[in-house]
């Protein structure tokens, strides 16, 4: 009797525990949810279309910039950090170069909108770094900084938190 008991007390935690193990991993990503990323994937379709039209020539050059490292601070100071790899899309070399040439003046943009916007929690949803609302954010100032035909896309290579 004590056997048939304790199996049917393992058989219960084990279907317990694989029902947990399904509802987790059913959940669609959180990070790719959300306004900013209909925004970013609606962009991305109007380059799409920009692209089939003619205006792109398919020679593409990638320009990739420094790391980026922002702290999150809140009222018991530095929390965590984050850093950012960024890559720019753009269409031949000499869009690559004069982006090269104003890679101070945009990462400077990236670091003011960045650190202000992760202060504020607003690019933050549970503690985690929401990745299309940086990465749309990332497009308008790139598009402020540069203008509007320089980069295609704005690319996140890298995107880690480390708490402090």
């Amino acid at each position: 009797m004590r056997m048939v008991l304790i199996a049917t007390v393992a058989l219960l935690m084990l279907g317990g525990g694989a029902a947990g193990a399904y509802f987790y991993f059913s959940k669609p990503a959180e990070a790719s949810a959300g306004e900013a990323a209909k925004e970013v994937a609606a962009n991305h379709d109007k380059k799409d279309e920009k692209k089939k039209s003619g205006h792109g020539s398919g020679d593409v050059e990638f320009v990739e910039l420094d790391p980026l490292i922002l702290p999150i601070i809140d009222n018991n100071g530095v929390t965590q950090t984050v850093s950012l790899v960024i890559a720019l899309e753009v269409e031949n070399k000499d869009k690559a170069a004069e982006v090269r040439k104003l890679t101070p003046r945009l990462k400077d943009a990236y670091i003011q909108d960045m650190y202000g916007i992760l202060n504020k929690h607003a690019a933050l949803k549970g503690g985690v770094v929401q990745v299309g609302a940086i990465k749309g954010r990332l497009a308008k100032i790139t598009t402020e900084v540069l203008g509007e035909d320089m980069v295609h896309e704005v690319l996140l290579q890298v995107v880690q938190q480390r708490p402090i």
